[in-house]
């Protein structure tokens, strides 16, 4: 015991020393007021009396006995927070030592704790006094249920019911502990407790439900006190999703929440809630009566609740969402949940309650109030009533033409009746839509909260996702009524032009909207509607005064413009008004202005480059010949990282070009950065020193960037450009790594900061990009192979090798795995010469901690990953020759970064399969098995590591799969005893190994051990069982292990793509019709200062 407190006490505690001896010594009984000042400290102390009562309490809650001191603690105890206290550490019993504390241990706790909560529920008073308290205790009741119920607590339930009926308070409170009960069995049961486990809670509760339900409905029906029928609504909210629903449509439940709780202002949320989850229920057709009923009963207090005025414009403009600013939070809650209901209500039942006659009107009655649900200034209201609104517009559009190959008709089809039924509340709808339109990615103007205009470039992917949304429910609408959808976008426009409606904002959205439609109007409507647009845009423009509206004008119709791609294809002389007009925005100097001008032409060259490079009617040369005659002017305004995307667009114009005409087009495209490249060669071969300037090396930088982006655009073609600068390029490489080298032997490692030191490193891996982009795109490699290997190679792979850590590029790593996957065999003769510069040097970086040189470590197991795929017979030589090579697949493995231990995982997976095909699987399993499956275990059994799991179990059932076939005959072990069988030694092995969790008995292990071989064949089932194993583990029993379930997700998310993309495909315009362009960092200067 003196050696226990000792370690505490080293130091000075302001309580004094004997005081927090006393609270730590469990062999006199324990003084809780001592123990309510020590917890004190933690919300009142100063930081080095916080400190010093956490380790106080940590050693108090880490003493094995603590726990038979909760009931003192808990009796007498003045603070609240000590209470709390004390309930934790009873928790980390009940969770973790349960089941090996005697019987009547376990029986002494339930009964206090059961007869503690009696007691401070015994009346309202006490109930609303520590009611915090009483939830702490409620959830830790519901976690000794885990444990015990049904098997060793049979009559809960009817006890509990039975208790009930004591006060109001009491049972206000026992139907509270129910709640938390089913929401720990039906919500947050996956991955804290067994399958097996849960589905016997589950099933032992429905058999119980009579009971329960019996006690809520006496509540619903009799009781006058509003605290215990608000309790009773929210716990039966949480029944609702799992009892059997005969409780739900064959009793008076749904008419008694109707008639009796929703008029009252004190319920009706609470209702809607309900009612919202009754809606959700799956009933396989049946009580189709009863929705019916439900709705029309609804609905009918709902126009009583919420009149609706006659004046139809006030409905739709700004009636609710008066109400909504106005009204107190139960109004604000009101509304809200009663778009939830409807459009969750709807989406189940829609057709059912369509084509009933006493709910038709009402239906139509309800979308109105969703429409001004809609316009409610609250943005996740509003998400909610976005995604109905796409949905109905899809589902009227799939009933009206279907997904049929699709043609655009005028005439209404014989299922056009809910498409007419619809057509005022969809004309609305897309009012309210145009009216709040969401930016898109591709716009960069905006309007600040200052009301200026300005640049971002910050992309926010919540509003981006409500874009996507925004623009599908506006393709639907238009396909339904293309007319209406071009009256109101025109009418709107209208007043912008005659400045009735002009703003910012509202040409903003206006023109965000009209951007969203490409492809859902026929070619025909789509030219008479896109050239009225621009007409007025550019009217506007040449009107409207000051550069702020200019911009803004500027931004919209570029925007527009290029969403338009089928249009412009289709129109040879608009396509070249409107490029030589953002050659004109290129000279604009406005913030954003010239961005989104390169950002458009971009955008366009990727989707009409064809039409550049052919001869049009009344032209004597090209459109791109005559830009490349006129490059320098064009371009003269922009900055480096404008110039940049500019000579990207101008690169896939050449690459549309024939073949045979390319290269003349190539030379002429790079004559400018050609142009700087000399003259910064010429400056170098008057004095070395000229490379070490600072405008020099940007000039370098930039000129190497516009490579890239060429090179990027044009593909393989790009080599006739390569073969000129090649030679420059490994001799600027071999140059720049000396200088560096020489800063550093001069300065130390930190002159790797130096500003004109990382210049130097960005001119490298700008040489390293262009080649690596080249080499991705190559159709070539035998030619790749004689002619630039052996340079680069000789100039990049010493230098990584002889490079202090700081100054090694992670690019060159992505380099060689790129060289690895395009030549492949070629490569072979240079494996080992690779393996020799980069493994040793970088496993020195990467393996002292896990968090330096993040990129490093991807690159490098990528370029493993690669290895073990095309060259895996001299990559396994190399493993033979030096085991730092399986060092390092295991540190992979074990590392916390997600993408780089999945890499891992993925290596070695591949790498076992290999190997199991080789000649020497024997040799290698005898050398790595047994501590393979030491560290698989490792990471299966760490928390750090459950997003692994996947490739965690498909690697150990291959090691599994492996010993059980006899694949591998000799010992792989030395301790192996002989005559023993690889299954059964790596059993035995097992057993040992996992003997080591002390919460586990011999028979649990026993079960698993013998699992992982009787279900090695299918992987689900394995996965499952190695599953329930973890969440037995201590470590995993009280934390959220959704990523266990991390590939179920994952297969349904490919299934949900897969239905999405044919979806995409199916209706005209619901795909973008141009990707937004991927952006560099334009200040990528001053990033790097």
């Amino acid at each position: 015991r003196s050696d226990f407190i000792s370690n505490v006490c080293d130091d000075f505690y302001p309580w004094g020393k004997g005081a927090m001896e006393a609270i730590l010594n469990f062999e006199t009984s324990l003084d809780v007021s001592q123990l309510d000042r020590v917890v004190g400290f933690l919300s009142s102390g100063t930081p080095a009396e916080i400190k010093q009562a956490q380790e106080v309490l940590t050693k108090f809650q880490e003493h094995p006995n603590a726990w038979q001191r909760v009931d003192l603690i808990l009796q007498t105890s003045s603070s609240t927070h000590t209470k709390f206290f004390a309930l934790q550490v009873l928790e980390k019993v009940i969770n973790f030592r349960w089941k090996i504390l005697p019987q009547e241990q376990r029986l002494g706790i339930r009964d206090f704790i059961v007869n503690f909560i009696i007691n401070m529920s015994k009346d309202e008073a006490s109930l609303l006094a520590h009611k915090v308290l009483i939830h702490k205790l409620n959830h830790t009741l519901v976690q000794i249920l885990k444990q015990d119920w049904p098997q060793n607590w049979p009559n809960f339930v009817s006890d509990l019911v039975g208790s009930s009926k004591a006060s109001d308070a009491l049972c206000e409170n026992n139907l509270h502990i129910l709640k938390l009960l089913s929401e720990e069995v039906f919500d947050f049961s996956s991955g804290q407790m067994t399958e097996a486990k849960v589905s016997q809670l589950k099933t032992t509760l429905n058999q119980e439900f009579a009971l329960i339900f019996e006690l809520c409905q006496s509540v619903l029906l009799t009781s006058q006190n509003v605290n215990l029928l608000t309790g009773t609504l929210q716990t039966l909210l949480k029944f609702l999703n799992w009892i059997p629903i005969g409780y739900i449509f064959e009793t008076q439940l749904i008419a008694t929440l109707i008639t009796r709780f929703l008029p009252a202002p004190a319920f009706r949320n609470h209702v809607l809630r309900c009612l919202t989850e009754i809606g959700s229920v799956d009933t396989k057709g049946k009580y189709e009566d009863t929705f019916v009923a439900l709705f029309h009963g609804l609905m009918s207090q709902v126009v009583v609740i919420l009149p609706l005025p006659a004046d139809e414009e006030a409905i739709f403009a700004s009636y609710i969402p008066k109400l909504y600013s106005e009204g107190s939070e139960e109004v604000e809650n009101f509304i809200s949940n009663l778009g939830i209901f409807f459009s969750t209500f709807f989406k189940l039942r829609l057709r059912l309650l369509e084509n009933q006659p006493s709910t038709a009107s009402q239906v139509i009655v309800a979308h109105k109030y969703l429409i001004g649900i809609s316009n409610v200034d609250h943005k996740e209201i509003f998400k909610t009533c976005i995604e109905y609104w796409l949905w109905l517009a899809e589902d009227v559009f799939s009933s009206w033409k279907g997904f049929q190959p699709f043609t655009f008709a005028s005439s209404f089809s014989a299922n056009s009746h809910r498409r007419n039924a619809y057509s005022q509340i969809f004309s609305s709808c897309r009012r309210t839509m145009i009216k709040k339109m969401v930016k898109p990615e591709e716009v960069i103007i905006v309007e600040d909260e200052n009301g200026e205009i300005t640049k971002e470039y910050m992309v926010d992917v919540d509003a981006q996702q409500m874009y996507q949304s925004m623009r599908e429910l506006l393709v639907f609408l238009t396909h339904l009524d293309y007319e209406d959808t071009e009256s109101i976008m025109l009418d709107k426009l209208a007043a912008q032009v005659d400045r009735t409606e002009w703003s910012w904002h509202n040409l903003n959205t206006l023109c965000w909207a009209i951007g969203s439609i490409s492809g859902a109007m026929s070619e025909d409507d789509e030219k008479r509607f896109l050239v009225a647009v621009i007409k007025d845009l550019l009217g506007l423009c040449e009107m409207m005064r000051g550069k702020e509206n200019k911009a803004v004008i500027a931004s919209n119709i570029m925007y527009v413009v290029g969403q338009y791609p089928r249009f412009l294809k289709a129109h040879w002389k608009f396509l070249k008004t409107v490029v030589i007009k953002l050659f004109e925005f290129m000279h604009e100097t406005f913030p954003g202005v010239q961005e989104m001008a390169v950002d458009t032409f971009l955008k366009i060259c990727k989707q009409c480059k064809e039409k550049f490079v052919v001869l049009q009617a009344g032209d004597t040369v090209t459109f791109l010949e005559e830009l490349l005659g006129d490059l320098r002017k064009v371009t003269s305004d922009l900055d480096p990282a404008q110039r940049h995307v500019f000579f990207e667009g101008a690169g896939l114009m050449v690459s549309a070009a024939e073949r045979s005409v390319q290269e003349p087009l190539i030379h002429k495209l790079m004559e400018m950065p050609n142009q700087a490249w000399q003259e910064i060669l010429a400056k170098a071969s008057q004095s070395m020193e000229q490379l070490r300037e600072q405008i020099v090396m940007r000039e370098l930088a930039n000129t190497l960037k516009t490579n890239v982006r060429v090179c990027r655009a044009i593909g393989h073609p790009f080599i006739v450009q390569l073969r000129v600068i090649f030679g420059h390029l490994m001799t600027l490489y071999k140059m720049y790594s000396g200088m560096i080298t020489g800063e550093v032997s001069t300065h130390g490692v930190q002159a790797t900061k130096y500003s004109h030191v990382r210049y130097m490193r960005i001119i490298k891996r700008e040489i390293l990009r262009l080649i690596q982009e080249f080499l991705e795109k190559s159709e070539e490699p035998e030619y790749v192979t004689s002619t630039f290997l052996p340079p680069l190679l000789e100039a990049v792979l010493l230098d990584y090798k002889n490079s202090c850590p700081d100054a090694r590029d992670a690019q060159v790593l992505s380099l060689m795995a790129v060289i690895v996957s395009k030549l492949q065999a070629l490569l072979v003769p240079e494996v080992g010469r690779i393996l020799d510069a980069t493994v040793e040097p970088t496993l020195q970086m990467i393996t002292k901690n896990f968090e330096d040189f993040p990129e490093h470590r991807i690159n490098f197991f990528r370029l493993l990953r690669e290895l073990n795929s095309h060259c895996f017979p001299t990559f396994l030589t190399a493993v033979q020759q030096s085991k730092v090579i399986m060092d390092s697949i295991v540190w992979a493995f074990k590392h916390t970064e997600r993408n780089i231990a999945e890499t891992g995982l993925t290596v070695l997976h591949d790498f076992l399969r290999n190997v199991l095909q080789s000649e020497v699987a024997t040799p290698f399993h005898q050398a790595f098995f047994i501590s393979l499956v030491n560290d698989l275990f490792v990471v299966l059994t760490d928390t750090m590591h459950k997003t692994g799991f996947k490739m965690q179990c498909q690697v150990l059932q291959h090691m599994i799969q492996v010993v059980s076939s006899g694949r591998i005959t000799a010992p792989l072990s030395t301790q192996q005893p002989p005559g023993m069988d690889n299954g059964t030694f790596v059993q035995q092995y097992l057993l040992s190994m996992l003997s080591a969790f002390p919460n586990l008995t011999r028979r649990q292990i026993e079960i698993f051990v013998k699992g992982l071989f009787d279900l090695k064949d299918d992987l689900k089932t394995f996965k499952t069982h190695i599953r329930d194993f973890l969440v037995q583990l201590r470590e995993f029993s009280s934390q959220d292990n959704a990523e266990l379930y991390d590939d179920e997700r994952e297969a349904e998310l490919a299934r949900r793509k897969e239905a999405v993309r044919a979806r995409l495909e199916a209706v005209p315009g619901l795909q973008i019709p141009v990707p937004p362009n991927q952006r560099e960092d334009p200040n990528w200067e001053v990033a790097m200062a």
